[in-house]
């Protein structure tokens, strides 16, 4: 019997990063856990940019997911804001690659269509979403439950390549 395959899901962001694992054993997917990396806001921009990375380290020591899947930054109005959530988004990236995992990007409308079958849908769909899918996940953040999301939304990627290379 084949060991089930965890997928790391990030939902990056300089104040709080959502990650989520899951396990995927042939079509069944499963909650594995979920949490949030919440740097303290008072510490210096290098520092948190560390503590997101060494936080995302930290739960691929714990939970040793093979593949990973992060959202792609939202093009904000405020560019300095978008470049911040760049940088958050590289913290959290290198953590995986650096562990030796395949990092996926899905942009956030794909997540919203793969999980709730619209593209915009908003956070507290996703969540209702995220409990139906995952019952064993109980009440997860926004934060997490959108980590959750992205690591669905890659199991069904790889469900779908799989299909695809069988035909």
């Amino acid at each position: 019997m084949a060991t089930p395959l965890r997928i790391l899901g990030l939902d990056p962001g300089l104040r709080r990063t959502g990650w989520g694992v899951i396990a995927i054993d042939g079509p069944r997917l499963s909650h594995v856990a979920h949490g949030v990396i919440a740097p303290p806001a008072t510490d210096p921009f290098s520092l948190r940019l560390l503590a997101l990375f060494e936080g995302v380290a930290q739960v691929i020591a714990a939970y040793a997911p093979d593949e990973a899947a992060i959202e792609e930054t939202f093009v904000s109005v405020n560019a300095a804001s978008t470049l911040k959530l760049g940088h958050a988004r590289a913290a959290a990236m290198i953590a995986p690659a650096r562990a030796g995992l395949s990092v996926a990007e899905y942009a956030a409308l794909v997540v919203k269509k793969s999980v709730v079958g619209t593209g915009a849908a908003d956070k507290t769909q996703v969540a209702f979403m995220i409990r139906r899918l995952l019952p064993t996940a109980g009440e997860t953040t926004s934060d997490a439950a959108d980590a959750l999301a992205v690591a669905i939304t890659h199991a069904h990627a790889r469900r779908a390549r799989t299909l695809g290379s069988a035909a």
